[in-house]
């Protein structure tokens, strides 16, 4: 038997006794902030705009179980530092509270559930889901700043090409006089919506199929710039069409093609173009788990450990049911 398989088999009953545990304390944080449970449940489903995020809880339960052998490899031990994570969420869930702020409150909610992960498995665990921790701050609905933002650059984007096309246009704030007629830049054509979910694709992308961080960094970039334009692009050509054709097939036109197809072609070249960079082959291991393996200090019992961690969760609301 190998030294690898050997610690594998030892832990094997260490992990045994710590799922259930971290299972039931993340079932009771969740149980705790059921309201802002269901609000983040709300927002998925409700607004196009984060839909993409009900496909992410399955994408970070793969990430764990593409992890799983590794994982394995690691001896589980409750770490109290780890609670400091979770009084940072707890803290941050009671200013948004108080200020009445809904993503300070659904980002309490992760970290609370991040820090019980941390907890319960420790450091080396911790470090071992390193991408999947960070990619679960996806989860959080954001992004509302920035609408418009890019509703200024697209309307702006939109003014540069019309004049490259010989279109004669005006601009007075989001709203484009053509002879065609009057275009509104709204909310709806920002492209917040896909900027995000292309942000949160590209993040994933980057660690499964790249190494040098160089390119991590250079496909990330890439995955901002690119929707920014594209969306420029869509406003433009459906001004274009519009010119020519006439406003009510150029709406129709926008509903149909310019909306999720034309920027699944937009993936689809982005993921092209980098495909033959990519340098991080499919069966490559997702972390050295003998790298991450060693001693630590800050080591607890897992169920005192678990109970203060409750105990850190329930006390903004009981601090928030006493002030409200």
């Amino acid at each position: 038997m190998t030294a690898l398989a050997a610690r594998v088999d030892s832990n094997a009953s260490l992990w045994n006794a710590t799922l259930p545990l971290l299972g039931g304390t993340m079932l009771v944080i969740l149980a705790l902030f059921w309201r802002d449970s269901a609000q983040i449940f709300d927002i998925w489903w409700n607004i196009s705009t984060y839909s993409h995020c009900l496909l992410l809880p399955p994408i970070i339960v793969w990430l764990v179980w593409q992890r799983k052998a590794e994982l394995a490899a690691l001896t589980p031990a409750a770490w109290w530092p780890g609670l400091l994570w979770g009084a940072a969420g707890a803290a941050i869930w009671l200013g948004g509270a108080m200020l009445d702020i809904n993503f300070a409150r659904h980002l309490a909610l992760l970290i609370l559930l991040q820090s019980a992960v941390l907890t319960l498995t420790g450091p080396m665990v911790g470090r071992g889901l390193a991408f999947p921790f960070l990619f679960s701050f996806f989860l959080v609905p954001f992004g509302d700043e920035l609408i418009y933002p890019l509703q200024i650059v697209t309307a702006e984007m939109s003014m540069v090409l019309l004049g490259w096309s010989g279109i004669p246009a005006h601009l007075s704030g989001l709203y484009i006089a053509t002879p065609a007629g009057l275009f509104h830049v709204a909310e709806a054509c920002s492209g917040v919506k896909f900027l995000i979910a292309m942000v949160a694709l590209g993040a994933l992308v980057a660690n499964l199929c790249f190494n040098s961080a160089r390119r991590r960094i250079a496909f990330l970039a890439a995955c901002v710039i690119v929707p920014i334009v594209a969306n420029g692009i869509r406003a433009w050509g459906t001004i274009i069409i519009a010119h020519y054709h006439g406003l009510d097939f150029a709406a129709g036109f926008d509903h149909i093609f310019y909306g999720w197809i034309f920027f699944g072609v937009v993936i689809g070249l982005v993921l092209a173009a980098a495909w033959p960079f990519f340098d991080k082959s499919a069966d490559a291991a997702a972390f050295d788990p003998a790298r991450l393996q060693g001693a630590f200090a800050g080591k607890i019992e897992e169920r005192p450990a678990a109970a203060a961690l409750v105990g850190i969760a329930a006390l903004p609301l009981a601090i928030a049911a006493m002030l409200f």
